[in-house]
């Protein structure tokens, strides 16, 4: 049976406790925007009570709430209006205000995360902080098909099942979406911010690998990251990979080895600094849980190698990471990849030149590290390898910038 018209349960609580209608009315507008009752959630009410309310609505704020809950009470929605008058909501609502805005968020996330109805991160789709409407729409029906289960007693607020819950619902076609999944539709919406969202220079260059981006870029068939894989298997060897007392690779590494020092440094630097799959004790190297999974798991090496072209160096700008995108997209389209072409793109002014500058070292460094170019050129495995960067990088969350 459809939830009451909300015009009709204002009128009645108007009648029977005129004192809530006022607020009752304000904090319906703000829970629904103006939708029916019947779509409202559990995360919807919770976000509203612990966060929407404790810093955007003006007033007597327990009073709110608990006209709000007078309100859904009367329409037969018993388990929301109970969490309007909660211990959970008043504890939150007096930390915001006695504490301050931050230690208020932080019991609001934590209230949250305990109801199990918040989404978990997949390996398929870390969420954003920041999302577009499609991303919205997946998350919030990945959330009611949670609640729905708890609700049911299929599942548990901390069962680790919820992960894979989330994963059915974004992965399952859905009807509702002519037959597509929520997943592809935040990686589409992703995907096309990517694309229109740095230019007109960005955008025409960027444009053409929309399409090709969509599906993951497969692992190619002939050998690559030879380098890198060796390295992890030394690594989990006994002693692992010995260093001089500088810290660099050992004479007796490069002996064994039939790549240049500068090309297994390149790999190392990559491998320990933006893969995680190496680490120094002492004076050697020895590979990570992280590098021995990668070892095991020929996708997850591709993937999280091509990824690290990509990856920002510690305490680099974005500009950096944009002019390495810049330089990946030009190679992967057969063109020249230097300052000049580059700086063009990203409308570099003449200061930053040497940023550009560097940013295209550093790239050159993880290409050549993992023998994906020659002579300047990308190898077919390069190819791949750029394109899954683009990929991964183009589909990475959108989060607010921590400025402090």
């Amino acid at each position: 049976m459809p939830a009451p018209d909300v015009a009709a349960l204002l009128s009645e609580l108007e009648r029977s406790e005129p004192d809530y209608a006022e607020h009752a009315r304000s904090a319906i507008d703000w829970l629904t925007g103006g939708e029916p009752l019947e779509t409202i959630t559990e995360l919807n009410v919770c976000e509203f009570l612990w966060y929407t309310l404790p810093t955007k609505v003006g007033g007597d704020r327990a009073a709110i709430a608990r006209a709000l809950g007078r309100l859904l009470r009367l329409g037969g929605l018993e388990r929301y209006a109970t969490l309007c008058t909660s211990s959970t909501t008043t504890r939150i609502l007096r930390t915001y205000t006695r504490a301050g805005e931050d230690a208020g968020m932080a019991a609001y996330q934590s209230a949250l995360s305990a109801t199990g109805v918040l989404p978990p991160d997949v390996p398929e789709l870390r969420w954003s902080s920041i999302m577009g409407p499609e991303e919205l729409g997946a998350h919030g029906a990945c959330s009611a098909a949670l609640e729905l289960a708890i609700v049911s007693g299929e599942l548990a607020p901390d069962s680790q099942e919820r992960g894979a819950l989330t994963r059915h619902w974004l992965t399952t076609p859905r009807p509702e979406l002519g037959g597509d999944n929520w997943l592809h539709r935040v990686q589409g919406e992703r995907l096309n911010r990517w694309v229109l969202g740095r230019g007109t220079a960005w955008r025409e260059l960027a444009q053409p690998f929309e399409v090709c981006l969509h599906a993951p870029i497969p692992a190619p068939a002939e050998d690559h990251l030879e380098a890198l894989r060796w390295l992890l298997r030394v690594g989990r060897m006994p002693g692992g990979i010995p260093l001089t007392q500088r810290h660099n690779l050992a004479r007796s590494v490069l002996a064994e080895s039939t790549w240049s020092a500068a090309e297994l440094a390149a790999a190392r630097e990559v491998a320990q600094t933006q893969m995680g799959a190496l680490r120094r004790a002492g004076r050697r190297l020895v590979t990570t849980s992280a590098g021995q999974r990668l070892l095991e798991d020929p996708d997850l090496l591709w993937e999280t190698a091509s990824a690290a072209l990509l990856a920002p160096a510690s305490g680099e700008h974005e500009f950096r990471a944009s002019a390495r995108e810049v330089a990946l997209m030009l190679l992967a389209d057969g063109s020249p990849a230097d300052r000049e072409h580059v700086a063009a793109v990203i409308d570099c002014e003449e200061w930053q030149t040497a940023e550009v500058d560097a940013s295209l070292a550093e790239l050159g460094q993880r290409l050549d590290a993992f023998g994906l170019r020659v002579g300047g050129k990308l190898t077919p495995a390069g190819r791949a390898a750029a394109l899954a960067a683009l990929r991964s990088h183009a589909l990475r969350p959108r989060q607010y910038v921590n400025l402090t």
